[in-house]
């Protein structure tokens, strides 16, 4: 891993909810993280007494994160969600950081998501598809973890999808292009997928079967996809 930082890449504010997440994906997620941007601050969260979160022990360390004690003092509540809460605002004050990256799946955290992005900052949530729609819906992004396995059983990418599935993907594809700002019938591949993500926070190809948009595109017999001077466009066939 370089040391060095690409002045192009965001600055990433990175909180995980140990509590919430598996550590087996720990890896993966991390991955997913370096491909948005420079996670210049890394912090995860837990009870480090709970035998439950102890496979984090690895991770901290290969991952270079820094673990953070959140002890609950009383039965019932989540010591662990005000401590990240707490760094999330201290890291918005500062105004040193303006993409936070938060990993979780629980609902908890809307409020602190709706809360950094009044204050104009993009948050990117990773966490399970069974998150609730509130959580995936008020973030920039939302990344299902499994989305990103990259274990034996194969990717997503790989996974045959059923005809409703690729159903319902045309349709939102097709919603992006109308909303596109153009009388033209070619619709650049960017500007789809900039709707697709400001529909759908949760959109991914990935999700379809397919590890990029253009792919997900070429499948749909009723699209179009052609490479108009290395810009990739797309039109709905008449």
């Amino acid at each position: 891993m370089s040391n060095r930082i690409d002045p192009d890449r965001p600055l990433l504010a990175v909180l995980i909810d140990a509590d919430n997440i598996s550590a087996k994906h720990a890896k993966d997620i991390y991955d997913e993280i370096t491909k948005i941007g420079e996670p210049a601050l890394r912090r995860v969260y837990g009870d480090w007494s709970k035998e439950e979160i102890k496979g984090w022990k690895d991770p901290i360390h290969e991952l270079g994160l820094v673990a953070r004690q959140e002890t609950a003092n009383t039965t019932g509540k989540n010591a662990t969600d005000i401590g990240l809460v707490i760094d999330a605002m201290d890291i918005l004050h500062s105004g040193k950081l303006n993409t936070f990256v938060i990993v979780s799946s629980d609902s908890d955290y809307t409020a602190l998501v709706n809360r950094l992005r009044e204050d104009g900052r993009e948050v990117i949530v990773i966490g399970n598809a069974k998150a609730n729609d509130a959580l995936k819906n008020v973030c920039n992004r939302f990344v299902q973890i499994e989305n990103l396995s990259t274990k034996s059983e194969g990717t997503t990418a790989t996974k045959a999808k059923s005809k409703q599935d690729l159903n319902q993907a045309y349709q939102l594809i097709c919603n992006a292009i109308s909303r596109c700002e153009t009388e033209e019938e070619w619709v650049s591949l960017s500007a789809i997928g900039k709707n697709l993500r400001a529909m759908r926070p949760d959109f991914d190809p990935r999700t379809y079967g397919f590890a990029k948009l253009s792919g997900l595109v070429k499948a749909m017999p009723r699209l179009q996809f052609a490479n108009k001077d290395n810009h990739p466009r797309v039109k709905i066939k008449n």
